[in-house]
């Protein structure tokens, strides 16, 4: 048996699939046991299990088209070390800064090289020999002649079969990776994603392209550019609201994303099956009509492929996504921003912080927020986060804004927080046990029949939030904004979602989809009686400026899109990121039609007063993206003239123990200290989180509802 062993591994591709062999075990080590890759089924794991032959194979086969033999054994070895050197790299720094090394990480600030170094040091432990326990065993099969040097040269044919066979097979794992995430590469979601469907050196290939593509349209642009923008923001910028500038001057800023969240669910009645109506979202509905609230009902989400991670772009940055893939994780992780939290904590000292139950580098947020300026990032690492409390997109809310609580209230005031909520994602899961109950709607499509009961969950977790607030005395003393990221139901199941609209699915137009892009945009300032029902047409990149003059921030010289919707000045235009869609309360483009925007009539052939109309509208759009894409494809905020603002310095922020960080600050401060813990006698509020399930809330609802819902 040992001399068959030696026999095959003394031949030249016995040797290749030995070390083949030897670096698919220590990969799925790091898989495994050193990387948290966010496992959702079974045939996610066998993608990942299987995922390092074929790049492994490809990249160890080029040996085998040379024909000498000293060199052959040399560059085999060479690259296998290589290989195991990234290997172990992206291992030592997944467990510090939890995401692989990235072409940006790399050429960012030679800081960032000497900190590998460093962080393999101290995170070093004994389960790591096995990345080189595997030298010695080579080392020593070679002593002892086991393996020995075959100086017959490899068949060409052969060597490009082996080629061959390794491009085969991972065209068939790019394949079932798109089955199971569709539009994977296209769309950039995380990291962490492309690594558990294709594995760690396409990784690289992969952001190494989008590096090179993205370094390429950066090198163009020029310092001058800049002036195009300024003059757009000039000729564009909105006056703020004398009666409104300023009323929440100094207070905390909270942003509660509501994933998924349309306008038409703003007090929506479900009838179930008995005919009976249940109001979907009754909390939500009462700060929409509350005297402390400024509500729109005629806000746009304005997002394209980067979905959620568009909204924050545009909720925060006052600019577009791209128009392919997600600005996020193209260009978040390089360009130069002057971001919200970033302007708030440099003009107002606010503290800054990002909670989230997902993995840190869905989206690339844990990069993206680092140049946003963003002080603090509690993401997935610090929830307690099973099977039982999430599922595919993170822990649910009502988990998230609890826990949250541990760390929101060491933060120093005035804070801006960013609260993102996950349970309302498509696929709209259905609970189980206390969470069951609320009626399913009855369409064709489960999607969309799910959709209200995940809705009303979200509710009852903000109004427990809120709750909170109130009982920590943290409520009169915030300004908390609401909005809605992006659609739930996708245009191509709108025709279902039609009768319950009232509508007649087989008159549905795109009209109708158009209106289903509303999502709400809610600014709740407590103590304020000005709160009313605003009617304004606008969008998630007018956001920006709303907030800054509100907190009664001169704004008028920081390169924001949008304006200020409280301003008498506002322009009711909305553009969407598809060209020559827009929204305006006389007309509607919409994918290559026009309507009157009350009331749905197709305009075939307009005369010449709203032929003149739809042009400038057209006009005015495509100049607004257009200065867009020059600003985020361009990286032109690095050429923005002096503002008062300092560019953000990414090295100097690390989103690792971030609790130990801000109960150090606390005690530095000692009775100067501003947080919560530190206003409530150095006691955690934690108590004043109260929660309870559905069930407990509506004990009379119907058994049978919970056992019939599917399985989350």
């Amino acid at each position: 048996m040992l001399k068959k062993i030696s026999n095959a591994l003394s031949t030249r591709l016995g040797f290749t699939l030995f070390l083949v062999i030897l670096y698919w075990a220590k990969t799925l080590f790091a898989y495994f046991v050193k990387f948290d890759l966010d496992f959702d089924n079974s045939f996610q794991i066998f993608l990942a299990i299987l995922n390092p032959l074929s790049w492994t194979l490809l990249l160890l086969g080029i040996a085998l088209y040379v024909k000498n033999t000293k060199i052959y054994y040399i560059l085999s070895l060479v690259i296998y070390v290589a290989l195991t050197v990234w290997l172990f790299s992206n291992s030592t720094y997944f467990g510090e800064f939890t995401d692989f090394i990235t072409i940006n990480t790399l050429l960012a600030s030679s800081k960032v090289s000497a900190g590998l170094g460093q962080s393999a040091a101290n995170l070093f432990n004994l389960s790591d020999i096995f990345f080189v326990i595997d030298f010695v065993l080579i080392a020593i099969l070679m002593l002892k002649k086991v393996i020995r040097f075959d100086k017959r040269p490899f068949n060409k044919r052969a060597s490009f079969a082996i080629t061959s066979l390794s491009i085969l097979a991972f065209t068939v794992n790019l394949f079932l990776a798109e089955i199971d995430r569709p539009e994977l590469l296209s769309r950039g979601f995380s990291n962490t994603y492309v690594v558990r469907y294709l594995g760690l050196i396409p990784f690289t290939v992969y952001d190494g392209i989008n590096t090179y593509k993205t370094n390429q349209v950066r090198k163009e642009a020029k310092p001058t550019d800049v002036a195009e923008v300024q003059k757009y923001i000039a000729d564009n910028y909105a006056q703020p609201n004398p009666d409104t500038y300023g009323i929440a001057k100094g207070r905390n800023v909270i942003y509660i994303h509501l994933e998924s969240f349309q306008q038409f669910l703003i007090n929506y009645k479900l009838k179930d099956k008995n005919g009976v109506e249940h109001e979907v979202t009754p909390f939500l509905n009462s700060l929409f009509s509350s005297k402390e609230t400024f509500a729109f009902d005629n806000f746009f989400h304005q997002v394209k492929a980067g979905k959620t991670s568009d909204a924050e772009t545009l909720m925060e940055d006052s600019f577009f996504g791209l128009s392919q893939g997600s600005f996020f994780v193209s260009n978040g992780g390089k360009n130069t921003f002057q971001a919200a939290p970033d302007i708030l904590g440099q003009v107002g000292g606010y503290t800054s912080a990002v909670f989230h139950g997902n993995v840190g580098s869905f989206w690339n947020r844990n990069e993206t927020y680092k140049r946003l300026g963003y002080d603090y990032f509690f993401d997935q690492t610090y929830f307690d986060v099973d099977k039982s409390n999430s599922f595919q997109y993170g822990l649910h809310d009502k988990y998230m804004f609890g826990d949250s609580i541990n760390y929101l209230e060491h933060l120093q005031q005035p804070f801006y927080t960013k609260f993102i909520t996950v349970s309302n994602h498509y696929p709209y899961v259905q609970f189980e046990g206390g969470e069951a109950g609320f009626p399913l709607a009855n369409t064709k499509d489960d999607t969309i029949n799910g959709y209200f009961a995940t809705a009303n969950y979200l509710d009852t977790a903000v109004k427990e939030f809120f709750d909170y607030l109130k009982a920590s005395g943290v409520y009169k003393n915030s300004v908390i904004v609401l909005y809605g990221d992006h659609y739930g139901i996708s245009n191509s199941r709108n025709p279902d979602l039609a009768e319950l609209l009232g509508k007649d699915k087989e008159t549905w137009s795109n009209y109708d989809n158009a209106m289903l892009q509303r999502v709400p945009y809610m600014i709740v300032v407590p103590g304020t009686d000005k709160g009313h029902v605003d009617h304004t047409y606008g969008g998630e990149v007018d956001n920006l400026p709303t907030l800054m003059h509100l907190l009664g921030i001169n704004n008028s010289k920081y390169p924001e899109l949008g304006q200020d919707m409280l301003s008498p000045q506002h322009k009711n235009l909305v553009a969407m990121r598809t060209t020559d869609n827009w929204v305006s309360p006389d007309l509607t483009s919409y994918a290559g039609r026009i309507y009157k925007t009350a009331t749905g009539e197709e305009i075939t052939n307009p005369d010449p007063a709203t032929k003149a109309v739809i042009d400038a509208n057209n006009k005015k759009t495509e100049k607004q993206l257009k200065i867009s894409d020059a600003i985020t494809t361009g990286d032109l905020l690095r050429f923005w003239p002096d503002d008062g603002l300092k560019a953000e310095d990414p090295t100097k922020y690390n989103y690792t123990k971030g609790l130990q960080k801000a109960e150090a600050i606390e005690k530095k401060l000692g009775d100067k200290s501003t947080s919560i813990f530190s206003e409530n006698g150095n006691q955690t509020t934690k108590g004043l989180w109260k929660t309870e399930t559905y069930q407990e809330l509506h004990p009379d609802s119907v058994a049978s509802t919970a056992s019939s819902s599917s399985k989350k």
